[in-house]
């Protein structure tokens, strides 16, 4: 008899860094997803997936040096969640970065921006991201 049931994909581990500007906490970086990638043109935390062996921290650490060129000192975590696209599952792995050395510049050629919270509703962010813009503008007061 055939195997009728469905395959269920496996969630694929992705962490990414909320970075507060040195000078002013209210900035945030975000990096904008190149043509031709999954969610294109999306603004997004920097971060990637997870290597097999690797600590989700180590994971961190190497993303954000080979995406935007820092190194990450110190990090806890802020927020993770679960997140179905039509194509995909992701678990979210989001960490505050609280300590880094650097400059962070899109290493990639990707597109970078300093954003204030209250110029969120500027860009226009991935699904799976828009519980931690709520979260984080919840924290500094911004929601309504």
């Amino acid at each position: 008899m055939p195997n009728t049931e469905a395959k269920v994909p496996l969630p694929v581990h992705v962490v990414a860094g909320v970075i507060r500007h040195p000078e002013n906490s209210s900035r945030l970086f975000f990096t904008r997803r190149q043509k031709g990638q999954h969610l294109q043109d999306l603004w997004e935390f920097p971060g990637g997936k997870v290597e097999s062996g690797e600590s989700r921290f180590q994971a961190l650490q190497r993303e954000l040096k080979e995406e935007i060129g820092i190194q990450v000192h110190s990090a806890l975590p802020f927020q993770s969640l679960v997140h179905h696209y039509e194509d995909k599952i992701i678990f979210l792995d989001v960490w505050e970065i609280k300590l880094f050395s650097g400059r962070a510049y899109g290493r990639e050629g990707q597109e970078i921006a300093w954003v204030n919270l209250d110029e969120l509703n500027l860009y226009t962010f991935p699904e799976a991201d828009l519980p931690i813009l709520k979260s984080l503008l919840a924290e500094n007061g911004s929601i309504e």
